[in-house]
């Protein structure tokens, strides 16, 4: 699978590295249906790119990620729209950044809907389709599955569990099926001014920004370029895993 005429579903697609995706993959002559709760972020989207004249094509639909019913849905209209189904990128992510003896056990179940089990439910509801295709699923983890900040239990847990859930999947689904997982590191996703010290902390030397996500997704799904990629985990974070930190 060339990424030129296939068909990919994008969760998240409204904003931040899920537009990014979106706009890498049709850049590169995909076709994206975009899915997101945010529906004046689709439209917003959806006014960029027909201004400018990406060579993809592109549908949005508004939904939920952690309901079946929607991922159902959203699988059956791309297939009603494009005609087939090439690609999943679970990207649509929330974080509750709240004290574990504070955080509600409702919000401890709403992120981990939301975040992990969005990637079960496009994978039960797109597996066949996927399968006929000899498609690939991509899900969006973190580097917060390998490290951690203070309060974030939930949203790190789900992160683990995109890890593992990767390689589960590309032994389940294979061998049609390829199913990889990208886990971006800091990514400046508001375009917000940083600081020196936050670039320089990064052994590139500077933060990541959306579109290094988009490119490393782009690889991962082409199937001409990564077809011999399975069942791993990218980790795209200008080299802040790999640096061991010292106070002096």
């Amino acid at each position: 699978m060339s990424l030129r005429n296939s068909v990919t579903i994008v969760t998240g697609a409204a904003s931040g590295i899920g537009r990014a995706i979106t706009q890498r993959l049709l850049a590169d002559g995909g076709k994206v249906a975009a899915m997101d709760e945010d529906t004046a972020g689709l439209e917003q989207l959806s006014r960029e790119m027909a201004a400018a004249a990406e060579s993809g094509a592109l549908a949005t639909m508004s939904g939920d990620v952690a309901s079946q019913d929607d991922t159902a849905a959203a699988v059956e209209r791309t297939c009603e729209t494009f005609g087939r189904l090439d690609a999943i990128v679970c990207n649509a992510g929330i974080m509750k950044r709240v004290p574990a003896d504070d955080l509600s056990y409702e919000d401890w179940h709403r992120v981990l809907d939301v975040n992990l089990s969005q990637s079960f439910l496009f994978a039960k509801h797109g597996g066949p389709e996927l399968r006929k295709s000899g498609g690939a699923m991509l899900l969006i983890s973190s580097s917060r599955a390998f490290m951690s900040e203070a309060d974030t239990e939930s949203y790190s847990a789900t992160k683990g569990g995109l890890f593992a859930l990767a390689h589960s999947l590309a032994v389940s689904l294979s061998p049609q099926v390829r199913v990889n997982a990208l886990a971006p590191g800091w990514i400046n996703v508001s375009g917000e001014e940083l600081r020196a010290v936050d670039h320089e902390q990064h052994l590139v030397g500077r933060v990541g920004v959306p579109a290094d996500i988009g490119h490393a997704a782009a690889f991962l799904l082409d199937g001409e370029k990564a077809g011999f990629i399975t069942g791993q985990t990218l980790v795209v974070d200008g080299g802040m895993t790999r640096k061991m930190i010292y106070a002096h």
